[in-house]
């Protein structure tokens, strides 16, 4: 009776691939959507943004730009085809790291909660401020033995390539991820912080690693980040799992996420194309 129970439990929590790539794509599609909605803020806290209408009276009450004639509808649509671009490249990135999370979860056999990481700082008033990145593997609490191993496998040569020495590897309690599409900014601010993300990564015995969809960064970038001891993976399909999201992917994680946008591309590439159209109008 209990083997029979057993069965029935396993075949009611087994996920087919085909379910998990439905669930990763409609997270996608579902935030992206947002950017059709889009509307200007021109610098102003009004929530959702303001219309075409309310951007003309904005304006022209302004004496300055009414001289200069920016109350037209064109600087709207320039205003809105600008900041929805913005949008865009944010809520891809959204889901990037929302898409991410749920394959840590799925390939290594993790809760929500163990995937997840933050850190408490207090700031110079005395506060406390809790400060996330976007995926974690605790390698202790993997559930499949063979995918440990590729993780123990993968966590040893990051050590080798970072040159880590041998008491800090030892110490290591696995890997925590800041995801994005791509990193076309070079906004200091952001680079700082991520830098002090890695020094508490490592105060809490966590490799960093830095994980791009897209082969959008400055070399510049690249570098600071390496001298920091941050882990960089590239949106190449080619490459090692040390360079490369896709392969570290499918090598380390046994799942191949490059593969899963290929096969997704034309309802994608079909989304932004609407959203573009509708940005533009």
């Amino acid at each position: 009776m209990r083997q029979d129970s057993s069965r029935k439990d396993d075949s009611r929590v087994f996920v087919s691939v085909q379910e998990r790539e439905a669930k990763y794509l409609e997270v996608i599609r579902s935030t992206i959507s947002v950017c059709r909605n889009y509307h200007p803020k021109f610098g102003k806290r009004k929530p959702g943004g303001y219309s075409l209408d309310e951007f003309r009276t904005l304006y022209q009450e302004d004496c300055f730009y009414n001289w200069f004639g920016l109350d037209s509808p064109l600087v709207y649509a320039a205003h809105k085809a600008a900041g929805g671009i913005t949008s865009v490249y944010r809520q891809i990135g959204l889901s990037c790291e929302r898409v991410f999370n749920l394959v840590l979860q799925d390939t290594l056999g993790l809760t929500a909660a163990q995937a997840s990481w933050n850190y408490t700082v207090k700031t110079s008033s005395g506060r406390t401020r809790t400060l996330s990145l976007d995926g974690r593997i605790p390698v202790d609490e993997i559930q499949n033995v063979e995918s440990g191993k590729r993780i123990r496998k993968w966590i040893a040569e990051i050590c080798k390539f970072l040159e880590l020495g041998s008491s800090e590897s030892k110490a290591l309690k696995g890997t925590v991820f800041e995801v994005r599409q791509g990193y076309k900014s070079k906004d200091a601010k952001r680079q700082n912080a991520d830098i002090a993300n890695a020094a508490n990564a490592y105060a809490h015995s966590y490799v960093p690693v830095v994980c791009l969809f897209s082969t959008q960064i400055d070399d510049d970038i690249v570098d600071r980040y390496l001298r920091a001891k941050w882990v960089i993976l590239q949106g190449t399909l080619a490459g090692s799992p040390l360079d490369s999201t896709y392969v570290f992917c499918k090598d380390v994680l046994g799942y191949d996420l490059a593969g899963f946008f290929d096969r997704h591309k034309t309802v994608l590439q079909k989304d932004i194309q609407e959203i573009i159209k509708v940005l533009l109008r």
